[in-house]
């Protein structure tokens, strides 16, 4: 025993200092990773990061195969030894690789959503920014695979290729027809153009209707009134006709439509009608100093068509926006159809009188 310890004295020794500095070093990480942690919740307001986490992992791994790598390499020698050591290069370049991505693509998504925050504080549209995020984001992993493909001894010329200026063109041109390509160009368009931002309520052609939540390279989000989540792929609304019911002015004029009979009084109805409305508490008045003093009503009632069973009644009532005015439209078809009731205006039904002109026999 003695014998074999004084044989392999250093090679125990360069061991013992393997397993050692193995477990220094993750526990040095773990460290590390747990100071990060408390600092950024300090300063930056975050609980937990993902990313910090990640890199631990990632760090704590290597040194177990790093330290496993460098005891092996004591009982191995000639190609299989060449080999090993290569191979130990490549998981180290590959390890800071990836652990530089990440970072870089988290510093950046936390920039990114810095900005936006301060975006929406200052009442500004983000929606920009949104867009760059993903946009900056998916470059930066992209171009940490294709540095990881550069040190492949397969994949080295198609990196080569990509990562020079040709090759760029050379797989736009190639994936042009393809639907992703097109989603990412359409939603470029949207961004540039702006038909709408983050926070607009709009309705694309059919009965899609919410508040954009975001847009991202492929899709964009919306929420509808029943809180849930529409994702509609951005070439189809490139293509589609849409309405953005938050453009330029905010302010909606909801039009309100009512048949009474032509037995009823329509003046009476006009009156329940302007009444009911002018008593809303989400109604704007958006008439001019000079409106007000000519005594023009903030709600315009007219008769607008006689029709075959039923006088037809329309009111103009403006909101501050678009959510005020389902909830305006909602609460008068309510409250005057009460008052109708109350007042005996009648809202008709269509119905028949068939008059014959011998009268029917009926048997006794």
């Amino acid at each position: 025993m003695l014998t074999f310890l004084k044989d392999y004295q250093y090679e125990i020794i360069y061991i013992i200092v393997t397993i050692f500095s193995v477990f220094a070093l993750r526990f040095l990480t773990t460290f590390i990773q747990k100071k990060a942690l408390k600092k950024g919740a300090e300063r930056l307001g975050y609980e937990s990061d993902g990313t910090t986490r990640t890199v631990r992992k990632i760090l704590n791994t290597l040194w177990l195969i790093l330290g496993a790598t460098a005891i092996v390499l004591l009982f191995v020698s000639g190609e299989v030894h060449e080999k090993l050591l290569a191979n130990s290069k490549f998981i180290v370049y590959t390890t800071i690789v990836a652990i530089g991505t990440i970072v870089f693509a988290s510093t950046t998504n936390r920039w990114f959503k810095w900005k936006v925050t301060k975006k929406n504080t200052e009442h500004d549209d983000p929606t920009s920014l949104k867009f760059l995020r993903y946009i900056a984001i998916g470059a930066i992993y992209t171009l940490g695979v294709l540095l990881i493909l550069l040190v492949l001894p397969g994949f080295k010329g198609v990196a080569q290729t990509v990562l020079g200026g040709a090759g760029v063109i050379a797989v736009i041109a190639g994936i042009a027809s393809q639907e992703a390509l097109g989603n990412i160009v359409s939603g470029l368009f949207i961004v540039s153009f702006k038909p709408f931002k983050i926070g607009d309520v709009i309705k694309i052609e059919g009965e899609m209707t919410g508040k954009v939540i975001d847009i991202t390279l492929r899709h964009t989000v919306l929420q509808n009134f029943e809180n849930r989540m529409i994702v509609v792929p951005n070439s189809v609304i490139n293509k589609e006709k849409l309405i953005n019911y938050d453009s330029i002015d905010q302010r909606v004029c909801e039009r309100l439509g009512f048949n009474i009979s032509y037995d009823s009084d329509i003046d009476l109805a006009k009156s329940i009608i302007r009444d009911e409305c002018e008593n809303h508490p989400l109604l704007l008045d958006k008439r001019t100093a000079k409106e007000i003093s000519d005594g023009i009503p903030k709600v315009n009632v007219k008769v607008i068509e006689l029709a075959a069973y039923a006088v037809v009644i329309r009111a103009w009532a403006w909101t501050a926006n678009s959510d005020n005015s389902y909830t305006l439209r909602f609460d008068l078809l309510e409250s005057i159809k009460k008052r109708f009731d109350k007042e005996g205006i009648v809202i008709p039904f269509p119905n028949q009188t068939i008059s014959f002109k011998n009268p029917l026999k009926t048997e006794e």
